[in-house]
């Protein structure tokens, strides 16, 4: 792919993202009710979408836009020894299924990221979530896909692989932005 047709394709993208901007609204405003109220998000990809992940856990842990408390987010990748130990145990399609099942409660949140929507890993782990009792959702390339077929909500982003992953850091920046203003709104109806 030309560097032109990239960026072009990043832009399709971004549109397409824009027009889904009230269902990220709508999981921040799900996620600020999930988390102030104790409860946690997991969030679990391989390759790039791991990285996203735990983009997405950083901030929530650390801080997005302003000043507030940490918030209880795990990116399950990001455990090496949990992760070789359950790999070297029962395979690696277990890696994160294993600990949606060791951490995920009932009304949790678990935030699966695949560019292709067929890692069985990420599915195993969707599978889990729904056995938990947590809602999950799913960030992922072009629908349809296994993935997004097993969640609660998908995220489908309409590009090839290298763009899914830059739109999916866009979202990921939309979703930290709304749950950051949904918290506000929450503590000031709480004051």
């Amino acid at each position: 792919m030309n560097s032109i047709r990239h960026v072009d394709d990043l832009r399709e993208a971004l549109d397409w993202l824009r027009a889904q901007s009230s269902s990220l609204d709508r999981w921040g405003h799900q996620l600020a009710a999930t988390l102030s109220g104790g409860g946690r998000l997991l969030a679990a990809g391989n390759g790039g979408s791991a990285a996203e992940a735990q983009h997405l856990t950083a901030e929530l842990v650390g801080r997005f836009d302003g000043d507030r408390r940490p918030f209880s987010a795990i990116a399950l990748h990001a455990d090496t020894s949990t992760m070789t130990a359950i790999g070297n145990d029962y395979g690696y399609d277990d890696v994160f299924a294993r600990q949606v099942t060791g951490h995920a409660r009932p009304g949790d949140v678990v935030v699966l990221l695949s560019t292709s929507g067929r890692s069985p890993n990420v599915l195993r782990a969707a599978e889990a979530a729904r056995r938990a009792g947590a809602t999950s959702w799913a960030m992922t390339g072009r629908a349809p896909n296994p993935l997004a077929s097993i969640v609660d909500e998908a995220l489908c982003v309409p590009a090839e692989s290298a763009t899914v992953q830059e739109a999916h850091l866009v979202a990921v920046h939309v979703l930290c932005g709304a749950f950051e203003q949904a918290l506000a709104r929450l503590e000031r109806r709480a004051s």
